[in-house]
């Protein structure tokens, strides 16, 4: 059987009823137009998203640049401010170099806890060592002449929190980290350029391998003790060429020790590989003294 719909009115009021319609639709036709034109352009709209390229085929290089740049003017405005407002002391990171990644948490600890620092290291200072690259063991040499202590991971309440901002900053497990150490350079003493990274098997067995370095200056330096990058891409650098630097400060990426900053940079880059860029050293102290604390931090859980 057809559906049949019933209707309760003859022809002749059907044409009345079109044509009441009709001009009704009249009177409003520049509003369907703009109705009609909206959903247009909200179609182009829909289509474009659906259809532009994914983030993942963009120019890396070019991202990369618009981050530096991002990176660098931020930096730039911030100091900017913390000057224009007479707030030298307030935290703030500055990024130095994409390769080696290198970064400046500018004043990271206070004057107490840097004085702290030197406290608990001051009277356990021996003679810093360097480690074989082919036993692992520990050994004196000529390459580094500073004295050091190294204090427990988890010592006190103070190194606790000093290690868990050094943990959240560098997005790294506590438990991942060796136990701090205590170090001072007086004038003449240094270290040459090394790598955090290991190249034996031995010490990679706990822990694994070093994945990043914080390296916290406890003093101001009169003159020398630069922390230098030789290896450094320049190309990648954030920071202008600086002036008041040592003759040794002046062959590479090079970072002036300032009370209270922190200077964080990776051993090994995103893809996990070894970073030889990370090539670091002191510089000789030409005047006064420097105090610094270095950390560092594992790949994996370092057992203690």
């Amino acid at each position: 059987m057809e559906n049949v719909v019933p209707t309760c009115f003859d022809d002749r009021e059907f044409g009345e009823m079109v044509k009441v319609r009709g001009h009704r639709g009249s009177s409003l036709a520049p509003w369907t137009v703009a109705l009609a034109l909206m959903m247009a352009a909200s179609f182009s709209l829909v289509v474009f998203m659906a259809f532009r390229p994914s983030p993942t085929s963009y120019d890396a290089r070019g991202a990369m640049l618009a981050v530096r740049l991002r990176s660098s003017a931020a930096s730039r405005r911030v100091n900017e401010l913390s000057t224009k407002n007479d707030k030298s002391d307030m935290p703030w990171v500055e990024v130095l170099s994409w390769e080696p990644r290198a970064s400046i948490y500018h004043n990271f600890l206070s004057k107490e806890e840097c004085e702290y620092l030197i406290s608990l290291g001051k009277p356990h200072m021996v003679k810093s060592a360097v480690i074989d690259s082919i036993t692992g063991e520990s050994k004196n040499s000529r390459v580094r002449t500073s004295s050091g202590a190294f204090l427990r991971r988890g010592q006190d309440r103070i190194i606790r929190d000093i290690e868990k901002r050094i943990s959240d900053f560098l997005f790294i497990p506590e438990e991942h980290g060796e136990g701090m150490q205590i170090l001072h350079y007086e004038a003449g003493q240094k270290y040459e350029p090394h790598y955090d990274y290991f190249l034996d098997k031995v010490s990679v067995k706990n822990g694994g391998q070093r994945l990043a370095t914080m390296l916290m200056y406890l003093s101001d330096v009169e003159e020398g003790g630069e922390t230098v990058f030789p290896s450094a891409n320049m190309s990648t650098s954030l920071i202008a060429k600086q002036n008041d630097l040592s003759e040794c400060g002046q062959t590479g990426l090079a970072v002036k020790p300032k009370r209270g900053d922190a200077l964080a940079f990776w051993s090994m880059k995103p893809d996990a590989s070894l970073d030889p860029t990370s090539l670091h050293g002191g510089c000789p102290v030409i005047k006064g003294n420097k105090w610094s604390a270095t950390k560092w931090m594992h790949v994996n859980e370092f057992r203690l």
